[in-house]
């Protein structure tokens, strides 16, 4: 009998791997833990073949995926919005600026966006310029400039 076979895992199994690794186990561990939970399947050649290929395609839509982000963030970088509301004694707002005055000022311009993708630290409670970074994906990130300007 052989000391380890090889399982290609269907699910993320603590301390063993992640979905889609190719591991070493036990036959016995195998045999009667990780193959009758569905939490693996033998590591056949069409097995191997079929995650290889599964793999390579999902590497493909993430490039792709990437390679979009990057580009609406090179037309979203810089872009400026202006935003006006009322002020009170010492150019202080009535209420707030908030991420979902920056949504609706950037989609106006003609951006569609996740309000989520905006990283607003604190609403903002006075007249001025502020950037405003806009995480797409990953690591690509955006910056747009929200001038909040007199009413």
């Amino acid at each position: 009998m052989p000391a380890t076979i090889q399982v290609i895992l269907q699910h993320d199994v603590h301390n063993v791997g992640k979905s889609g690794d190719l591991v070493k186990v036990r036959p016995g561990y195998a045999r009667n833990f990780l193959i009758p939970r569905d939490l693996a399947v033998p590591a056949t050649t069409a097995a191997v073949n079929r995650i290889t290929h599964e793999k390579a395609v999902a590497v493909a839509k993430a490039e792709k995926a990437k390679a979009g982000a990057r580009d609406l963030a090179g037309k979203i970088n810089g872009l400026m919005v202006t935003i006006a509301r009322p002020v009170g004694e010492e150019d202080r707002l009535f209420g707030s600026v908030t991420s979902k005055d920056v949504h609706a000022a950037v989609k106006a311009k003609g951006f569609e966006l996740d309000r989520k993708q905006m990283h607003l630290a604190e609403p903002i409670k006075a007249l001025g310029t502020y950037e405003v970074p806009v995480k797409l994906l990953g690591d690509v990130t955006a910056t747009i400039k929200v001038e909040v300007t007199k009413k």
